[in-house]
């Protein structure tokens, strides 16, 4: 059996050349090899593209190359929670390029099982998009991507073996699985490096042939940025629960149920284990339960797509991002409830992105809009301006086309019935003629009496 090198984080930091396409590992800060990272910003090695789902949180992992000017290029699918990130971005100090998670996650696997591209459905139509080949494959408009290979992939494990063997725990595995097979210098920080036979093959989740360097770093909590604590942020009143409880309603039990950010959270507060529903979240878990009740952070449970700590529910499993947007794609999620920044009379979505406004990524909602089997969209009816959210077409950048089965606002509860808008109910504290005067949108009443 091979024996891997073990070197110091500052070594392996100086593997990293001028101009090379670093692979970060991580969601977030978890199971983000934070350490070497550090130390390579402590090097004077520019002109580096950084290739990530995020670019870490201010200052913090690949934030700290950003704020170096170490960066040349950041690819990703979601730099909005680090605003320096996305204000170098939007003032043309580095340059980005924006993928999709779940188109990202696979083009890194796709890279290393050595495989050039694949056509997917997710962004068809989109400005993400743009310039990209397509091909109408099984009825639908697809896009090419090319698979990802880098220099280096830089990854965090749990554990590891000293063949290489890799075990990561819990939402660790995120885009590291991946990334571990992607680069031509592969090198793992782990927790922990133990005798060769003491790490169980069935409980290996990376071979030693893909690791060609370790590095021993323990983790501390000040690792962990926004997920060292619980520390949630959701924001509950009468409406949004309201709208929270119109969309619990239409869960049914067995359903495998993914949640967005914003009111969607609050639906994980409903649910109760008698009710049999399944929530799954992009970075790598199926059977998320509630936060802890603790306040412990990620250095001690798992963290949803929010990068919020969850509990695991008995049956729950842990997998990479890549097998995660294999199930949504793959048509596995029964339902997804997403927030919304616009709707249209056609059921297109708009979600992601508002020009002039620190908003630079899509994540997973491309995925989910084109993948799950039913999607329910909640927003706010109007903006600030009370302009209305319900629109004849949309003037947002698209999420997908025609993919919207149910609206809920505070005002109202819309379907899309044989593809026309339509309103079935009315929500407590509105009226019909409020829904009327406040919605752009045209649309057909089928209230029940």
């Amino acid at each position: 059996m091979k024996t891997v090198p073990i070197i110091s984080a500052e070594k392996a930091a100086s593997l990293v050349k001028d101009g090379d396409i670093i692979l970060g590992g991580g969601f977030g800060m978890t199971g983000n090899p934070v350490n070497i990272i550090h130390e390579l910003a402590k090097t004077k090695t520019k002109d580096l593209t950084f290739i990530a789902n995020n670019v870490g949180e201010p200052n913090m992992g690949g934030g700290r190359l950003l704020n170096n000017g170490q960066l040349k290029k950041m690819i990703g699918s979601f730099f909005t929670s680090n605003r320096e990130a996305v204000l170098a971005a939007q003032e043309g100090r580095v340059e980005y390029e924006l993928l999709p998670q779940g188109t990202l996650a696979e083009a890194i696997r796709a890279g290393g099982a050595g495989i050039g591209g694949f056509y997917t459905p997710t962004s068809a139509g989109t400005l993400i998009a743009e310039g990209r080949e397509t091909k109408m494959l099984n009825g639908k408009e697809q896009v090419f991507i090319e698979g990802i290979r880098g220099n280096v992939a830089i990854i965090r494990a749990w554990k590891a073996d000293t063949a290489g063997n890799l075990q990561y725990r819990m939402t660790e595995q995120n885009f590291n699985r991946a990334m571990a097979t992607a680069a031509d210098i592969v090198i793992a920080e782990v927790q922990e490096i133990v005798p060769n036979g003491e790490i169980d093959p069935n409980e290996i989740h990376t071979p030693g042939c893909f690791v060609d360097y370790l590095v021993e770093r323990k983790l501390t909590e000040e690792d962990l940025g926004s997920s060292a604590s619980v520390g949630s942020s959701k924001v509950i009143d009468e409406k949004r629960m309201n709208m929270a409880k119109r969309a619990f309603a239409e869960l049914e039990k067995g359903d495998v149920v993914n949640l967005g950010i914003g009111i969607p959270t609050l639906v994980a507060d409903l649910i109760k284990p008698e009710d049999g529903i399944i929530l799954h979240t992009e970075n790598g878990m199926l059977g998320v339960g509630p936060e802890p009740k603790d306040g412990g952070g990620a250095m001690y449970y798992p963290v949803n797509a929010g990068k919020v700590p969850v509990t695991a529910l008995p049956g729950s499993s842990y997998f990479d991002s890549a097998d995660s947007f294999a199930m949504i794609r793959g048509g596995h999620i029964d339902v997804a409830i997403m927030g919304g920044l616009e709707v249209d009379a056609q059921g297109n979505l708009a979600n992601w992105s508002v020009p002039g406004k620190p908003l630079l990524g899509v994540g997973g909602a491309m995925d989910l809009a084109s993948g799950a089997k039913k999607l329910i969209i909640t927003l706010r009816h109007t903006d600030r301006d009370g302009g209305s959210k319900v629109v004849e077409n949309c003037t947002l950048p698209i999420t997908d086309f025609s993919c919207v089965d149910m609206l809920i606002t505070e005002l109202a509860v819309f379907k899309f019935i044989d593809g026309q808008l339509t309103l079935i109910e009315i929500l407590p504290g509105s009226t019909l003629e409020e829904v009327r005067e406040k919605t752009e949108a045209k649309f057909v009443e089928q209230l029940s009496k």
